[in-house]
């Protein structure tokens, strides 16, 4: 297992597989899996910094489509949550989610419960495109203000 991993990770660090790699790294970084984009969109900008708004762009794309990912799931997720329908933190948060409705998809650039918050909006039937616009906006912003601060923070 650690040989595939290695072997993954130093195809995965080529220079030439830059664009592709933050995009599959920001996608599978939306997802429900505890993996972080924001290192390897540093690292690209840091080998290439001509490709600022390029990376920013694709990191986006990309995790924009898990949150989209994430919403499907949640869409199709009825049943597993029909367990949990009678908890009185599930009652407030749903409250919550249907007050605010596609604009909670703002928040789903916040670490350990953006994406989550992508699952949940699928499974209340938010409207799709509007999440998903809401999501595009959160995400764009947090890579934005992020790689800008890492980079004036560590400058080349």
């Amino acid at each position: 297992m650690q040989a595939w991993l290695d072997t993954a990770l130093q195809l995965l660090s080529l220079p030439q597989y830059g664009l592709s790699t933050l995009f599959v790294a920001s996608f599978i970084s939306a997802t429900l899996l505890p993996i972080g984009s924001e290192p390897v969109l540093f690292g690209l900008l840091k080998l290439n910094p001509d490709l600022f708004w390029q990376a920013v762009a694709v990191a986006t794309m990309g995790n924009t489509l898990g949150g989209a990912l994430d919403w499907w799931i949640g869409y199709g997720a009825h049943k597993v949550a029909d367990k949990y329908r009678h908890s009185k933190h599930h009652t407030r948060v749903l409250a919550w989610l249907e007050r605010l409705g596609p604009k909670a998809c703002l928040l789903s650039w916040l670490p350990l419960v953006g994406d989550p918050l992508c699952a949940v909006a699928g499974w209340l039937r938010l409207p799709f495109w509007p999440c998903l616009l809401y999501m595009a906006i959160g995400k764009f912003l947090r890579y934005l203000l992020m790689t800008a601060a890492l980079l004036y923070v560590f400058p080349s």
